[in-house]
């Protein structure tokens, strides 16, 4: 077959039917060209000299090599950022509005946020001991944070009493600090810390085992980080958050494990709890499109047993594991960049 390319430019082009093609085109400059068709493949027609033809992939590329290409423009330059997403929303692909992406000057600032925020989990982990209360974490969070210039994110958000969030054992998220819940031998214990500096938000947790922990204890703490550093590793400038879900609940059920379907991570930065929604349980290539300037949480909770759950009917807050299993999470928050991820707190 022989088709007349009146424009230059990247044509993706793939048979159909016997008599059907689908042509897919991104234009550089005016130009013509007549080229051979070889069935789905990639062309790069170059109309400066003689007819030719560059065959750029194979028909059995995957296809988030296909769409790895750095569109450019005639004269090689990047194409703007909106014009990029642009492209990915008429493929029908999920895209981030414009008001979820962080300026750099808003990024300087989220970073201070997180470096603090980074410094408060870091007190707790001096700290932290079998036999103190959990109250005794809540009053260190408060004090280094409010020492160091800046608010826990907690404190009275929507009611919340605290200034962390301490959950142990069979609570999933949102345990209240107590002073009379105290640290036993054996338990693991999630501690999430947020905060706010000059107005800007951070937010990340950690997972303590608490000297002699049961093997199952340390196999699912184990498990739960590894999942999270799998999902940081799929998580790459112009992939989607369902990349990040697949290799977490990929990873967790293969070790037996479940993954909680109806809490996720979320933006974060310019408020506490930001678009978007952060599932864990989604399949590769689905959700929104990871854009340069996104930031959010990285922060499955890893359940023994089944990933339901009941919230405490007493506070309202503390989410329970529904079997009474053991639960387990670690946060990241993460910032996507044109060359990858960033941690920017954890």
């Amino acid at each position: 077959m022989v088709l007349y390319f009146p424009l230059q430019g990247k044509y993706y082009i793939t048979f159909l039917s016997k008599n059907v093609i689908l042509l897919l085109f991104f234009p550089t400059e005016k130009r013509s060209n007549w080229v051979y068709i070889f069935p789905t493949s990639w062309y790069d027609i170059d109309c400066e000299s003689k007819p030719q033809l560059t065959h750029l992939t194979d028909h059995n590329k995957k296809k988030e090599e296909i769409l790895s290409w750095k569109e450019t423009n005639h004269a090689g330059a990047a194409v703007p950022i909106d014009e990029k997403i642009q492209l990915h929303a008429d493929r029908g692909e999920i895209v981030p509005s414009r008001a979820i992406l962080k300026t750099p000057a808003q990024i300087e600032m989220i970073r201070k946020s997180a470096d603090l925020n980074t410094a408060v989990l870091d007190e707790v982990a001096k700290h932290i001991r079998i036999g103190m209360s959990t109250a005794e974490i809540d009053e260190i969070v408060y004090r280094f944070t409010t020492e160091h210039g800046g608010i826990p994110a907690p404190l009275n958000y929507q009611g919340f009493p605290k200034s962390v969030c301490t959950s142990l054992n069979n609570e999933i998220c949102h345990g209240i600090p107590d002073e009379n819940i105290m640290i036993q031998d054996g338990d693991i214990i999630n501690v999430d810390v947020s905060t706010i500096l000059n107005g800007y938000f951070s937010d990340a947790s950690r997972m303590f085992k608490m000297g002699n922990v049961s093997e199952r204890a340390e196999r699912l703490v184990r498990v739960t980080e590894e999942c999270v550093k799998l999902g940081l590793e799929a998580a790459k400038p112009w992939g989607h958050l369902g990349d990040i879900a697949d290799a977490i609940n990929t990873h967790a059920r293969a070790n037996g494990y479940s993954v909680v379907e109806d809490i996720g991570g979320h933006g974060v930065g310019l408020e506490f709890h930001e678009d978007p929604f952060v599932s864990y349980v989604t399949p590769k290539g689905s959700e929104m499109l990871l854009v340069p300037g996104m930031m959010f949480t990285i922060e499955p909770m890893i359940n023994e047993g089944s990933p339901d759950f009941f919230v405490d009917e007493d506070n309202d807050w503390t989410v329970y594991t529904i079997d009474d299993g053991l639960s387990a999470q670690i946060e990241y928050m993460v910032l996507v960049k044109e060359d990858g991820v960033e941690v920017l707190t954890k």
